[in-house]
């Protein structure tokens, strides 16, 4: 497996603490006394397996096959006309581009052509290429572990967009960088939704805060005063699936935001947005309301494995940019990595 994670700085060893899964009522908050400074260090990240990555390129690739077959044949002995910008027009709307992202890369490649003299096809190609790694590259930051002891996430999304799934594989990784994890059963509407957690937590072998039928807020409260009494690193909170649309539940949202904080100062340091890419602009739409809500930190964007179309990342890129820490082609554990934009508009125009 190839790198997942950037250590910013080394943290206590927690691993004397005992896993466990925490039903019913949660544990009454128990204060600890505070840990000594952590010294930042940079640590190198772990060199990447060449086979690994071919592997998970491929998947990519394969992922997005519909979308870059429906590019590429555009510049099949092509000539730079207006009807070749009319047909490109055409293929990144149908991408889930979004209007704005499409107008401003047909202008810019325009103009590029013009200023670079392109004459033929592949020239172009390549163009568009540049053209969108620029826009996706500011979207591509790396996931710091160890700013804060512990680090707390809190994981949003609507239902089904897989995220429970995904907590569960960050789980995973986050342990195989050295990292204790803890996680919180914030979404006490749906029983699956806690009984799946916990499955994770005995597969992950890391303690579950639970508490059947409760208030999510104070599960999320329980959970973070747990992580500072055993020096866990790693708090993750899964939160209620919610249309954006339903007020009252975003409202319920801000409160359990609001709550972590008085958990820990600062607290939740990542809010994490996690987004089905078959979902189109519809995905756009998730991201502008609850980053409104809760100032995201970042996006998770899975099942990029079958009809998903891809482009909606350039709309996210023009309308509302908020990183892309990483994105999921199955349901395997290796499955989800980090975004990288240069292998991501590989995979998109072929």
């Amino acid at each position: 497996m190839f790198s997942f994670f950037k250590k910013k700085t080394s943290t206590p060893d927690a691993a004397s603490a005992a896993p466990a899964t925490h039903e019913g009522k949660s544990a009454a908050p128990v204060e600890a006394a505070s840990p000594p400074p952590a010294t930042l260090a940079a640590v190198p990240a772990p060199i990447e397996e060449p086979a690994a990555k071919q592997t998970w390129i491929s998947r990519l690739k394969a992922g997005l096959s519909k979308t870059s077959a429906n590019l590429s044949v555009l510049f099949v002995g092509a000539k730079i006309d207006d009807e070749l910008y009319e047909e490109l027009e055409a293929a990144l709307l149908m991408s889930d581009a979004g209007i704005d992202a499409t107008q401003y890369l047909l202008d810019a490649l325009r103009k590029k052509v013009k200023e670079d003299k392109l004459l033929d096809a592949a020239a172009v190609k390549a163009a568009l290429k540049t053209l969108l790694i620029e826009l996706l590259t500011p979207l591509q930051r790396p996931f710091e572990l160890g700013r804060h002891q512990p680090l707390v996430m809190m994981i949003s999304g609507v239902n089904g967009a897989g995220k429970t799934t995904t907590i569960g594989k960050l789980a995973k990784h986050m342990q195989a960088n050295g990292q204790s994890v803890l996680l919180a059963a914030g979404d006490t509407f749906r029983a699956a939704a806690r009984e799946q957690l916990m499955v994770w937590g005995q597969r992950n072998n890391v303690t579950v805060i639970s508490q059947e039928s409760g208030d999510p807020a104070a599960v999320s409260y329980d959970a973070v005063q747990s992580a500072k009494a055993r020096g866990i690193n790693v708090v993750m909170v899964d939160t209620a699936g919610r249309l954006p649309t339903q007020l009252h539940l975003m409202e319920e949202l801000k409160k359990v935001k609001r709550v972590i904080g008085k958990g820990l100062e600062g607290a939740p340091h990542e809010t994490l947005l996690v987004i089905d890419g078959n979902t189109g602009q519809n995905a756009l739409a998730q991201v502008k309301a609850f980053d409104d809500a809760l100032q995201l930190t970042g996006l998770v964007i899975t099942k990029l494995d079958g009809t998903a179309k891809g482009g909606v990342l350039a709309a996210i890129a023009r309308v509302r940019p908020v990183p892309v820490y990483f994105i999921g082609i199955g349901e395997k554990i290796e499955d989800l990595q980090p975004f990288n934009a240069l292998d991501f508009v590989d995979a998109l125009l072929g």
